[in-house]
């Protein structure tokens, strides 16, 4: 797997690959090595997973791994759209259910409800599974827009006192759905989201943050160069001791100049 460029911002390594693929692998190796040390001091653990089509090729190789004992595993998603079918495509969870929560047998795997009548009670629902299963490991990718999850700009807070909320999603976030092929059009886009809020995000022990393409390039080249901030939710991961950003050379190409 070629690595064409790594350093170190802050407290976050990035590594730069030569294809979204062997990204990917790299991604899932060293998340599986992570696993498989945890389970040698630890009974269980619990994993937080991102829904995007970022996350196909790390989820693939991660599934493909039958040396990860996956039936010593909690497993939770961090976000999911409000008032959206949970089996549409578009559907986070479904998203997780297609390429990873059926494919391998987790000890358990705890969705959130995005139909769910009395969104404040779901998100204490979900506060009080995640309070109980105390991540351990989070895999994520960031947005165009910078975002974490959903904590686009507008709504996001690094000191946030909730675990879970409800949020509103900006414009650009709405278009990138449309952008990964999730949406014909924006119209059809969600306007709101629950989300898992950055200090839940940050407070496992372990990141590691996938993101290929294009369309990400300019949040790559702030993530690692702005100013840390809300503006670029993303960029407070220079702050994590034990996070590993994974690019390929079309996320990384503001960089790689």
């Amino acid at each position: 797997m070629s690595i064409i460029k790594n350093g170190t911002v802050g407290k976050l390594e990035y590594r730069v690959y030569d294809n979204r693929t062997n990204m990917g692998i790299a991604a899932a190796a060293d998340c599986a090595a992570t696993i498989k040390k945890l389970l040698e001091e630890k009974d269980t653990l619990s994993m937080i997973f991102a829904a995007a089509p970022s996350q196909n090729d790390f989820l693939a190789a991660l599934v493909s791994d039958t040396s990860i004992d996956f039936s010593r595993i909690d497993a939770f998603h961090m976000d999911e759209y409000v008032g959206l079918d949970p089996h549409a495509p578009q559907a986070f969870g479904q998203f997780l259910r297609d390429r990873l929560f059926e494919k391998v047998g987790f000890r358990s795997v705890n969705y959130i409800n995005g139909m769910a009548d009395d969104a404040d009670a779901e998100c204490e629902r979900y506060s009080a599974l995640l309070k109980d299963h105390a991540p351990d490991i989070v895999c994520m990718g960031i947005g165009e827009n910078g975002h974490i999850a959903f904590n686009d700009p507008h709504e996001a807070f690094f000191f946030d006192s909730k675990t879970v909320k409800v949020v509103s999603l900006d414009e650009k976030c709405r278009m990138q759905q449309v952008h990964d092929g999730c949406f014909a059009d924006i119209s059809l886009v969600p306007t709101h989201a629950f989300t898992l809020t950055i200090p839940t995000l940050m407070a496992p022990e372990y990141v590691f943050c996938v993101v290929p393409a294009p369309t990400k390039a300019d949040a790559v080249y702030t993530m690692l160069n702005g100013e840390i901030g809300e503006y670029c939710p993303c960029t407070i991961l220079r702050r994590h001791s034990n996070s590993v950003l994974y690019t390929d050379k079309d996320s990384a190409k503001r960089i790689l100049i």
